[in-house]
């Protein structure tokens, strides 16, 4: 059992500190303090010590420096049955430090905020409360140490229970807490840092911590437990309808990457991670009619994401099928109140995007880490490869199929006009047989491809695959280009008058 004397409070964020330590004072125990804190204190008439008095030396470098000291540490760290130990704190003056109460700077809310400078998140990394949290959790058998104060009633009523004292159980309880935190709080740093570097690499120790946000009914399948961690609540808000399910999110992740690719008022189609159509407009109406039109059958329990604010025009047309989630970066008045009348139809808010960052995928034995696809196409990077010259029109649709192929699974085979897609072929072994599905599909929905635009996520390896395309009716082809049959395949585009560009860029998807 630790007898509870002396105890050191240094708290960023005060919430229930002024009751806390007014129970310590009751209790007959000595309180030391910094900073805030300590002015907090005094001003509700609790006697309180400032750190400079046990180490002699003033808070110096506006704050940086006043925890950093040996009479602090030594009185954390000390093992007090250790007799060298006690004798050498009685040789230097010290007094042993029973209870630490600290919570650290709030960086991770400080980088939260849209375009915080870098100064001011760095001036939120916490030096001293971290240490003295670890020198603390460290020592846990003679210092006890709380971070969370939802913590705080909790241990009033273990040190009432027990006479001043609080168990060796406890004590390592909350030990391990400082662990999972100090832990979650460096890899927010980390993480950040690395995130807001110029040319942002990969680390050669890649660690995470994220909080769980929820846990989810089960994962793919009902019989796979899942939880969803991290800040998801800051880019996703639901506002109506069954929970969200891990197959929903990944889907609804899916979707918003896709509109987002947009600028024009645009409407995205999607079920299992693809896209079933794509639609641009001066509408959403008349985005979405397009994008549905793409394959009338898919979109039947799909999801349905738009970048503009949903309107009732929009509203109405969606709601003449059941679709599991519809996302929006805004809902227009008595929208929310008629999509809300049916309950099982997820409303879903676009709070903010991420457009940087790690994608990261388990394997066996590891993770798998890449930056994220961001890469943009823009008209003066193409390469036009064949004789005919492609139309100002066919290079508006190439810009946009390309768009879409870049979030299609691979193999990606994409047809469409400059505002809307027309026939989807994704995730085949053979890339002919993506073409393939593709035009099945639009003959499904009565869609004509003669003069299309068609792009492709990899090159062609063979010129099969574009005189697939050609045979449907498609008039430009956009591909990045590599293949050691380039030659081979240009001059079959030559050979049926196709216009044919090279990206450079390739967006394989798995």
């Amino acid at each position: 059992m630790l007898k509870i004397k002396r105890a050191l409070i240094s708290v960023s964020n005060k919430k229930g500190i002024v009751e806390f330590a007014k129970e310590l004072h009751d209790a007959n125990v000595e309180i030391i303090s910094t900073g805030g804190t300590h002015a907090l204190l005094t001003s509700n008439n609790i006697p309180t010590k400032q750190i400079s008095e046990i180490t002699g030396f003033p808070e110096i470098l506006d704050g940086r420096v006043k925890t950093l000291h040996p009479a602090v540490h030594a009185g954390i760290l000390a093992v007090l049955d250790n007799p060298s130990h006690c004798k050498e704190l009685e040789q230097h003056n010290i007094q042993p430090i029973d209870l630490v109460v600290v919570n650290l700077y709030p960086f991770e809310e400080t980088v939260t905020k849209p375009n915080v400078p870098l100064e001011e998140a760095i001036e939120n990394i916490d030096i001293g409360g971290p240490t003295m949290l670890r020198s603390a959790a460290k020592n846990y058998r003679f210092t006890a140490v709380i971070i969370n104060h939802n913590r705080y009633e909790t241990i009033l009523r273990e040190l009432k229970d027990r006479d001043g004292c609080i168990s060796e159980d406890t004590c390592f309880e909350l030990a391990k807490e400082v662990f999972q935190h100090t832990a979650h709080y460096d890899s927010t740093i980390s993480e950040y840092l690395l995130r807001t570097s110029e040319h942002p690499s990969l680390p050669e120790t890649f660690s995470f911590s994220l909080k769980k946000y929820t846990d989810l009914r089960y994962g793919e399948n009902p019989h796979q437990s899942a939880a969803l961690y991290g800040k998801y609540e800051e880019l996703l808000k639901k506002l109506h309808g069954k929970e969200l399910s891990f197959n929903n999110i990944i889907d609804a992740n899916a979707a918003v990457a896709l509109v987002n690719e947009f600028a024009n008022p645009t409407v995205v189609i999607v079920k299992h991670t693809n896209p079933c159509g794509v639609g641009s407009a001066e509408t959403l109406a008349e985005a979405y009619h397009k994008a549905f039109a793409t394959d009338t059958k898919a979109p039947f329990g799909g999801i349905i994401a738009v970048n503009r604010p949903l309107d009732m025009k929009a509203a109405e047309v969606m709601n003449e099928i059941f679709t599991e989630i519809i996302l929006a970066p805004s809902f227009e008045p008595d929208v929310l109140e008629f999509l809300m009348k049916k309950k099982d139809r997820r409303i879903v808010q676009i709070l903010k995007t991420e457009s940087s960052g790690f994608d990261i995928r388990s394997v066996s034995g590891g993770l798998l880490v890449q930056s994220k696809d961001v890469a943009q196409l823009s008209k003066d990077q193409i390469k036009i490869v064949t004789k005919r010259q492609p139309t100002s029109d066919e290079i508006e649709a190439m810009m946009f199929v390309w768009k879409v192929a870049k979030h299609v699974k691979s193999n990606a085979i994409v047809y469409g006009l400059k505002d809307r897609t027309l026939a989807v072929g994704a995730g085949q072994m053979s890339r002919i047989d993506s073409s393939k599905i593709a035009v099945w599909k639009s003959k499904e929905s009565d869609l004509s491809l003669s003069g299309s635009v068609v792009a492709s996520d990899a090159f062609f390896p063979f010129a099969d695959g574009l005189l697939e395309a050609v045979s449907a009716g498609a008039t430009a082809v956009i591909q990045p280009g590599g293949s050691i049959r380039d030659n081979e395949i240009i001059q079959a585009a030559d050979e049926h008058n196709i216009a044919m560009i090279f990206t450079g860029i390739r967006h394989f998807k798995h």
